[in-house]
């Protein structure tokens, strides 16, 4: 949603730019209508990435972020972003009905924790392992299954490889579901504290 937000308000400042730019050259400059057209776009171009540079700063100061640390997490979740891309599609090229369900709760899982960095940013720490070791050996090991998996004539010993990376990307799943958790143990220390005061103010209110 903030995504969306943002590319509005950088499209209408751009617009702005743009239009703005080729009043000022034209009518106030005299330069011909194509000079005020290449003026116009170049302009608008520069207020569109300033805007965007204004309100992705702002936003890692409301998340009490520098402007460095904030540069650095979203970098990290370009990456990731692409990762997971690649993560889900060769988790979707298995055909098999008996890992479907797995398949379908790591790629939920992955983009959750994703999702979460993205909208709230100091939450990549807490879920640093899985941004620099989990995520890039499932990705590796997904790819690999899809690709062996695939082949229409298969050894023993291929066999064999492919049982023992399904249970190590079945055992990698479970540790990243450990990561989402590590991520979510705030709010569910926050939420057992609400509930807390709330149970409490019921209680008081019960012997009135």
């Amino acid at each position: 949603m903030r995504a969306v937000f943002q590319f509005m308000i950088q499209s209408m400042t751009g617009f702005l730019g743009t239009v703005s730019t080729w009043l000022v050259c034209f009518f106030a400059f005299g330069q011909t209508l194509l000079l005020s057209s290449l003026f116009a776009v170049a302009g608008g171009t520069v207020v569109y990435l300033t805007s965007k540079q204004i309100l992705n700063y702002r936003f890692g100061i409301v998340n009490g972020l520098t402007r460095r640390e904030y540069k650095y997490i979203d970098n990290n979740l370009k990456d990731a972003k692409q990762k997971i891309s690649r993560l889900q599609k060769a988790l979707f090229r298995v055909r098999s009905l008996q890992h479907a369900k797995q398949n379908l709760e790591i790629a939920r899982t992955a983009q959750k924790i994703y999702t979460n960095a993205k909208k709230e940013p100091k939450r990549f720490y807490q879920a640093e392992g899985f941004f620099y070791n989990h995520l890039d050996s499932l990705v590796e090991l997904a790819e690999k299954y899809a690709y062996l998996s695939s082949q229409p004539a298969k050894t023993r010993e291929m066999e064999k490889s492919l049982k023992d990376t399904r249970q190590t990307v079945g055992m990698l799943g479970e540790t990243i579901k450990k990561d989402l958790h590590i991520m979510l143990d705030d709010d569910i220390d926050t939420l057992h504290f609400e509930l807390d005061v709330a149970k409490q103010s019921i209680g008081r209110t019960n012997k009135k």
